[in-house]
């Protein structure tokens, strides 16, 4: 266990959080935010993101990305800045790894699909649903619901894309997010700790490389098009200068890597920069900043802005892609009318929770119970239903 003198001062402090709704005695052989990862990676929401999709594709294969295999290159990345900045290694791990346990199957596809379905229940907020997992409908332990984490795991998720309330908000905030604050206030018109703002560029740098991978293996761009945006196109330079000649596989994990390693290196130089101007000594210090202190330098962050929208147009929505969203959404979009309709299609302890509920109460049990399938259930359930 690193100890707390090898941490720099505005680092989260696993000796000294804020602690759990549910107070336990400590563990004589792991920190407290050891203890929320290896809850998170044993939880049965982590399980299920092997078989949820990053980017809904329209080939089958094993060499996609997953919400599992993402949230793994996510957790690396974020101990990977936390090292670099002199924080809490296991923190930043836990927040990555539990930042995707909120998402529908069918990814991007099923998520619209099911916002629209609760428009006039509250919403959907994939976000919003990681904390209903970790606090409610995880069900694994004697005492409480939910996987008990500490207060900065929890802030982190929720807050890890920035503040909630006041000036600095950063999207609206939702109704189960507003409803937890009140138990467990969660500071929410304050950035997040370090480590979460750690995870959220993480989060970035690793979607945008996989995605990179994962379009040109599934055939919805050429390296000659994505090359057009010049700060791919310089790596590709780079490449065919260093390795002449080399295999189209190479270069493509060459790119992958070399993307992802300017990415990370410059969110270490931006950030030290940043902490050096600002010079928290305190993570309450790093809170209460002005602006996130874990960032991408502005020419990086417009690299990426370039990069993201090419991504956009070319993959997100490429004909193929849209024409399996569609078939996606339907999904969905037909199975959350048939559950609330009649709540006793659903598993016998999801028929129970419903019985009796107003019609809002029982939108939400059947949101639960849609957005915890996988892409694979969900089919399943579509084909039971209506054949």
């Amino acid at each position: 266990m690193a100890s707390r003198l090898a941490l720099a001062p505005y680092a989260a402090d696993a000796g000294a959080s804020r602690g759990r709704l549910h107070a336990e005695a400590a563990s004589p052989t792991r920190s407290e935010f050891q203890r929320d990862r290896d809850r998170i990676i044993h939880s049965t929401a982590f399980r299920r993101l092997a078989h949820k999709t990053q980017v809904f594709v329209p080939l089958d294969g094993d060499h996609f990305r997953t919400r599992l295999t993402h949230s793994i290159e996510v957790g690396q990345i974020s101990r990977a800045l936390a090292r670099a900045l002199g924080t809490d290694e296991d923190l930043a791990e836990a927040v990555a790894l539990a930042h995707d346990l909120g998402h529908t199957p069918f990814g991007h596809a099923g998520e619209s699909a099911l916002e629209a379905c609760m428009k006039d229940f509250g919403g959907f907020d994939h976000n919003a649903q990681a904390l209903r997992v970790v606090t409610l409908l995880e069900r694994r332990y004697a005492r409480y619901d939910g996987l008990d984490l500490t207060w900065e795991t929890l802030e982190g998720l929720v807050k890890h894309n920035g503040p909630l309330r006041g000036p600095r908000a950063t999207r609206p905030l939702p109704p189960y997010i507003a409803e937890f604050d009140v138990i467990c206030p969660l500071e929410l018109d304050r950035h997040a700790g370090i480590e979460a703002q750690g995870a959220a560029i993480a989060d970035d740098i690793a979607y945008l490389g996989h995605d990179i991978d994962d379009g040109l293996r599934a055939g919805l761009f050429s390296l000659e098009e994505i090359g057009a945006v010049p700060f791919i196109g310089a790596l590709l330079e780079e490449i065919a200068v260093l390795h002449p000649g080399l295999e189209r596989g190479r270069v493509v994990h060459e790119l992958v890597r070399r993307s992802i390693t300017r990415f990370v290196e410059d969110a270490i130089f931006e950030s030290k920069a940043r902490l050096l101007l600002v010079a928290p000594q305190s993570a309450a210090d790093v809170r209460a900043a002005p602006r996130p202190l874990v960032s991408q330098s502005k020419p990086m962050a417009e690299a990426q802005q370039a990069l993201k929208g090419f991504l956009f147009r070319h993959m997100y929505r490429h004909e193929k892609v849209v024409g399996v969203w569609a078939r996606a959404r339907e999904v969905i979009s037909r199975l959350f009318p048939a559950f609330l309709e009649s709540p006793e299609r659903m598993p016998l302890e999801w028929a129970a929770q419903a019985k009796g509920r107003s019609d809002a109460e029982r939108a939400r049990i059947v949101a639960d119970y849609i957005a915890g399938m996988t892409d694979r259930y969900a089919s399943e359930e579509f084909r039971r239903l209506f054949g």
